[in-house]
């Protein structure tokens, strides 16, 4: 009996690498959704917390909290990324999941870096070459480097046109 065509042509390798290309880009920006949201109700609940304390709008009276916040942001999910890449997850998955701390790290070097935008870009693509380095001395699979250049390239063209997020 011949297998059908569908199956066929899913096993090709090429096919194969388009469609997990494909996943990462997809389920990574529904990914990157999540983690935004996930900052935003972060950001809130320490808000509401410290209203507890002080009437005063801090991100308004201090010029230091709107970073502090965003750096503890940083730190949240490079913290929830640690086991995630440790973990026995297959290549797709944690490439998937790569583009979250990613797009964190490049979005919070815009957000602390937006009034001088070309210490953003050099940081940006410090950050990127670094990630670079390590995923070439640790001979991880394509699909990493494709979830860094992908994540990359799209924050550079929101700082370049800048979009708000």
């Amino acid at each position: 009996m011949k297998k059908p065509v569908v199956k066929k042509i899913l096993r090709k390798p090429i096919v194969k690498n388009i469609l997990s290309a494909l996943a990462v880009a997809v389920f990574g920006f529904i990914l990157l959704n999540l983690a935004f949201i996930f900052d935003a109700l972060f950001q809130n609940v320490v808000k509401r917390f410290l209203r507890l304390f002080t009437s005063t709008d801090l991100n308004m009276a201090y010029n230091w909290y709107p970073p502090t916040m965003h750096a503890t942001f940083v730190v949240i999910i490079c913290l929830i990324s640690w086991p995630v890449f440790r973990s026995k997850l297959g290549t797709l998955y944690k490439a998937t999941y790569m583009t979250v701390p990613l797009a964190v790290v490049f979005v919070t070097l815009g957000i602390s870096f937006y009034r001088r935008p070309a210490i953003a870009y050099a940081l940006g693509g410090l950050f990127g070459i670094g990630v670079l380095y390590y995923l070439y001395r640790t001979k991880k699979p394509w699909l990493y480097y494709y979830a860094l250049i992908l994540i990359g390239l799209v924050m550079l063209m929101v700082g370049l046109f800048k979009i708000e997020i």
